[in-house]
């Protein structure tokens, strides 16, 4: 009877043992990794027929890569290297960066759009994976024309 007495009571430090592992618990579980981080860096204006150069750094939290599509969108139809887009592998360490320049004569609305795809021959031995909440993100700024 005696023995089981021992068993059931707890020392002090035993119970701050627990209590610091459920913490510790509770805090990891709430932690989750970001799939896309977008940083988009614009002029706010510009004056007709001025070259302006748009700079979207992408990154990851996750441990695997993916492959992904950046580009931007218009609300006001724009030629030229605004067009272009760009499809590489982002990996945890390897942030992209990716640069428009382009001429505008009119106020716009730019998107920048980064899509998580499905293509081989981009990351090394094809190995990525594609998120299954989200693949397909954004981040809207006005250039304003003076």
């Amino acid at each position: 009877m005696r023995s089981f007495q021992l068993l059931f009571r707890a020392s002090p430090t035993a119970l701050i043992l627990v209590l610091c592992l459920q913490l510790g618990i509770n805090k990891a579980q709430e932690y989750t990794r970001r799939a896309i981080i977008m940083d988009l860096q614009t002029p706010q204006t510009t004056t007709a027929d001025e070259e302006v150069t748009v700079k979207l750094r992408v990154e990851t939290e996750l441990r695997e890569c993916m492959v992904i599509k950046s580009y931007l969108l218009s609300d006001v139809p724009i030629d030229g290297a605004f067009n272009y887009k760009f499809t590489s592998c982002l990996c945890e360490n390897y942030p992209r960066t990716f640069f428009w320049d382009f001429q505008t004569n009119s106020t716009v609305r730019i998107a920048a759009v980064v899509d998580v795809i499905r293509e081989q021959n981009i990351c090394p031995e094809d190995l990525a994976v594609i998120p299954m909440t989200a693949n397909h993100f954004h981040i809207l700024r006005t250039l304003n024309k003076v």
